[in-house]
């Protein structure tokens, strides 16, 4: 069966307290290697990605107390953050969304790897933070 839609998963992100405390057990015990790492400043987060097939798994370390991650981590502990799809027109997805009542939590703008990004509330999703990433 062939999907009709063009989405693709980009990443799984993850929330950790320590990006060198994960990448221990992620390259160390499952042999993963670290493709790319940056500090994300908007976001308050310092990030390690990790291909795994044609996805990758996004770690996501707070550099701020008062981040988004750092919160998630105080009220949930470390674990699965959110799920990033690839969208192939994310402005003409972004005013879908929003003509049907959708709730985004910021526009598009640029995050890691300069790639434009809008996060979608789990009241939305079922439950799930979703993040969509211009393709």
């Amino acid at each position: 069966m062939t999907s009709s839609n063009k989405f693709q998963i980009d990443h799984l992100g993850i929330a950790v307290r320590s990006l060198d405390a994960a990448l221990q057990f992620y390259e160390h015990q499952l042999g993963f290697t670290e493709a790319q790492r940056e500090t994300v400043d908007q976001e308050k987060v310092k990030i390690a990605m990790l291909p795994a097939g044609e996805s990758r798994i996004e770690l996501l370390e707070a550099t701020e107390p008062d981040s988004v991650i750092a919160k998630f981590i105080e009220k949930r502990g470390e674990g699965l953050h959110h799920v990033a799809l690839k969208v192939p027109d994310l402005a003409a997805t972004v005013d879908r969304l929003r003509t049907q009542g959708a709730r985004l939590l910021n526009d598009p703008r640029p995050g890691a790897g300069g790639h434009l990004y809008v996060f979608v509330h789990p009241l939305s999703t079922g439950g799930v933070l979703l993040e969509l990433i211009q393709q």
